[in-house]
């Protein structure tokens, strides 16, 4: 008996450590997000020609959401000229005093949750004779929209989707109604139908939560940063990390799940980010905000990529 009982008070602690250490991971990753905002705001006032701890990360940073050459390699901690071009860039498109400098409004405005995907998708590589900062001059866009060449056939205007095995976040029932509550504010404006496909159907685009590196490249970062991301078409993959706060209907320190579902929609159809801060389609969104209707500048850009 006592080896019996020994084997068992030794598999009870095994259990319990692992229990002990999951909790205690989870409650590091809101720390996490308090050092992103910590090393934004002690690189606040840091000059060009200057070497600062953290400035590699904002390289990065700026480097993921489209701001450098495709092809830059990133190892200097260094305020160099091409950290001034990105941060330029960077201002201009969210409508700040251009200076290239690194500014309080600047890192406020990366503080700010946001969805994942670039702001300039496909940047050109180095060796082209276009710079970052040029390369922005000519940003294709319409009013405040862009868009590129991916698009869904008008074959493939009644879309399908399906929910993935994914982390569960929300009740099924739950996301079923947020989600088609998103699709139908896109599907007011444009052609397309979105239908649930039925079980064991393959379908056009697959939702779910994930946690970290999910496995398709673009791993989350745990809470307050990126929030989600949806692939351009036809890929038809749409994916939330599961470590934000989401809800439904969201208090000051929550994600607005519905929010969050026709931003990413529209990436789903095609659209890229507007630098319209009213827009669906701008890139961030403060928590605790709820921010579901379209405006004209989503509803013209749609109609712009899928003419009528």
């Amino acid at each position: 008996m006592a080896p019996k009982l020994s084997h068992l008070l030794l598999a009870i602690l095994v259990i319990f450590s692992i229990q002990t250490f999951k909790s205690r991971a989870r409650t590091l990753k809101p720390e996490h997000q308090q050092s992103f905002s910590s090393f934004l705001q002690k690189l606040e006032g840091v000059q060009k020609g200057q070497a600062a701890e953290g400035l590699l990360d904002l390289k990065k940073y700026l480097k993921k959401f489209g701001y450098y050459p495709s092809d830059a390699t990133l190892t200097s901690s260094d305020f160099d000229d091409h950290l001034e071009l990105a941060l330029k860039a960077y201002q201009k498109f969210y409508r700040l005093n251009v200076t290239g400098n690194l500014d309080s409004s600047t890192t406020q405005q990366m503080m700010i949750p946001r969805c994942g995907v670039p702001d300039i998708v496909n940047p050109p590589p180095s060796t082209e004779p276009t710079s970052t900062e040029s390369k922005h001059k000519k940003f294709h866009m319409v009013a405040h929209y862009d868009f590129g060449s991916n698009k869904w056939p008008p074959s493939k205007y009644a879309l399908t989707y399906s929910f993935g095995p994914g982390l569960q976040v929300f009740d099924l029932n739950t996301l079923r109604s947020v989600c088609a509550d998103a699709f139908q504010k896109w599907a007011q404006v444009t052609s397309f139908t979105f239908t649930e496909a039925t079980d064991g159907a393959s379908a056009d685009i697959v939702i779910a939560f994930y946690s970290g590196d999910h496995e398709d490249g673009d791993p989350f970062d745990g809470p307050g940063k990126i929030l989600a991301h949806g692939f351009f078409p036809q890929d038809g993959r749409l994916h939330y990390d599961a470590d934000e706060n989401w809800s439904t209907d969201p208090a000051m320190d929550q994600t607005d799940l519905e929010s969050v579902s026709v931003h990413e929609i529209g990436h789903l159809l095609g659209l890229y980010h507007s630098n319209d801060r009213e827009s669906i389609m701008y890139p961030s969104l403060q928590i605790g905000t709820k921010k579901r209707d379209l405006t004209q500048d989503d509803i013209d850009g749609i109609h712009a990529l899928y003419p009528n």
